[in-house]
C-alpha cells in the first residue's frame, strides 16, 4: 500500500491493456499503487502474448512494425496516465513511465527527439520518459527536465551513475523553473535482485551472507540521493521481483521501506505485500559506516562489485535491445 505520511509510493511494473481496464483502476481507487512503470520486455510480452491487441493490429495493416508498437504503446501509457490523473493532480505521483527505443541508449539526439515526440504524441502531463543512466542518457535528462518532460533515469547499478543523474537532473529542474515553469519531477531507477540472482552462487559457496548485496547497494545509492536534497528527483527500487524461491514474494518491498521512494514491482510481489498481516517498518537509511564495511569484506573474499555494475548494466541495455527486437520481429508478422 501507498503510504503517504511516510512518502513511500508502490508503482506497478506491469502494463497490459486489459488489466489497464479492470484491476489498474481499482489498485489506484484502493490506494495500493499511485503509479506504473513499462519497459522494452513488459510490453513486449504484454503485445505478443495478449489477445487485447489483436484488433488494433488488424488496423495497423501496411506500417512498420516500430510504429504499430509506438501506437500499441502509446495508447496503453495514455490509458493508464488517463487513470492515474486524479493521484497527480492532488500531487501524490500518479506518474506513468515509457522508455525510449533501448537501441537509442547512446545516442543522445536520438533519444531527446523521440523522448519529446512520444510525450508529445501521448498528450498527458503525468508521463515520465525513461532514459537508460549511460553518458548518452545524461544530457538528454538535462534536456527533457529543462523542457518540462519528468524523467525516469532508469538501469542505475552504481553510485557513480546516481551522481551524474542527479547532476543533470538538478541542472534541467532548475532550468525549467527559472522559465516559469511550475511541476516535472524525476526518478532514479536503483536496480536490485539481479545482483543477488549474479552474486549469491558465489556467496555461497564462500560462506557469506545472500540475498544482501542488491538491497545493500541499493541503500547506498539512496543515501547518495537523500543526501543530495532535491526533494523533486527520488530513488525508485526496480527490478524488485525475488529470483530465489527462498525468499518471502514481497522481500525486497520489506527491505527496501522507506521515505521519499518509489518501489515498483511485479503483480505478485505488490499482492503478497498487500495481503501480508506483517507491518511494513521503515528500513532505510542504512548507516554509511555498516554499506563501506560491506563492500570492503567483498573486496576482501575477491568479488569487484564495481566489475558486477558494469557486468549488469551491459546486460541490461542487451536485454532491453533483445526484448524490444523480439517484439518488433513479430510485429512484423502481424
Amino acid at each position: 500500500m501507498v503510504n503517504n505520511d511516510l512518502n513511500f509510493s508502490l508503482w506497478v511494473d506491469f502494463i497490459e491493456r486489459n488489466f489497464l481496464k479492470k484491476d489498474f483502476i481499482k489498485m489506484i481507487e484502493d490506494g495500493v499503487i499511485n503509479g506504473a512503470t513499462s519497459n522494452p520486455a513488459i510490453f513486449a510480452k504484454a503485445i505478443t502474448t495478449s489477445p487485447a491487441y489483436l484488433e488494433q493490429l488488424d488496423n495497423l495493416k501496411g506500417v512498420s512494425a516500430k510504429e504499430k508498437y509506438e501506437a500499441l504503446a502509446i495508447e496503453d501509457i495514455k490509458t493508464a496516465a488517463i487513470e492515474l490523473r486524479g493521484v497527480y493532480d492532488i500531487g501524490s505521483e500518479g506518474y506513468i513511465s515509457i522508455e525510449v527505443d533501448p537501441f537509442l541508449a547512446n545516442n543522445t539526439e536520438g533519444t531527446i527527439k523521440e523522448a519529446k515526440r512520444l510525450f508529445k504524441a501521448i498528450d498527458e502531463p503525468n508521463v515520465m520518459i525513461k532514459i537508460p543512466a549511460t553518458e548518452a542518457g545524461y544530457p538528454a535528462m538535462k534536456e527533457l527536465l529543462s523542457d518540462g518532460i519528468s524523467v525516469n533515469a532508469t538501469l542505475v547499478f552504481a553510485p557513480e551513475q546516481a551522481k551524474k543523474c542527479l547532476k543533470a537532473m538538478k541542472e534541467g529542474i532548475e532550468e525549467f523553473e527559472t522559465t516559469g515553469g511550475e511541476r516535472v519531477e524525476a526518478v532514479i531507477s536503483v536496480f536490485v535482485s539481479r545482483f543477488d540472482k549474479e552474486l549469491d552462487p558465489i556467496l555461497k559457496e564462500k560462506g557469506l551472507p545472500t540475498s544482501v548485496t542488491g538491497v545493500i547497494n541499493a541503500a547506498n545509492i539512496y543515501n547518495i540521493i537523500e543526501n543530495n536534497h532535491t526533494p523533486t528527483v527520488r530513488t525508485l527500487f526496480a527490478s524488485t521481483g525475488v529470483k530465489s524461491d527462498d525468499l518471502p514474494t514481497d522481500y525486497y518491498i520489506r527491505q527496501l521501506y522507506a521515505a521519499h521512494s518509489v518501489n515498483t514491482a511485479p503483480l505478485d510481489t505488490i499482492e503478497a505485500f498487500e495481503k501480508s498481516s506483517e507491518k511494513p517498518l521503515p528500513a532505510l537509511p542504512m548507516p554509511q559506516n555498516e554499506i563501506d564495511e560491506y563492500f570492503e569484506n567483498l573486496e576482501k573474499n575477491g568479488i569487484s562489485i564495481q566489475s558486477v555494475r558494469y557486468k549488469l548494466l551491459e546486460e541490461g541495455l542487451k536485454a532491453f535491445e533483445d526484448s524490444f527486437a523480439k517484439m518488433l520481429d513479430s510485429l512484423e508478422e502481424k
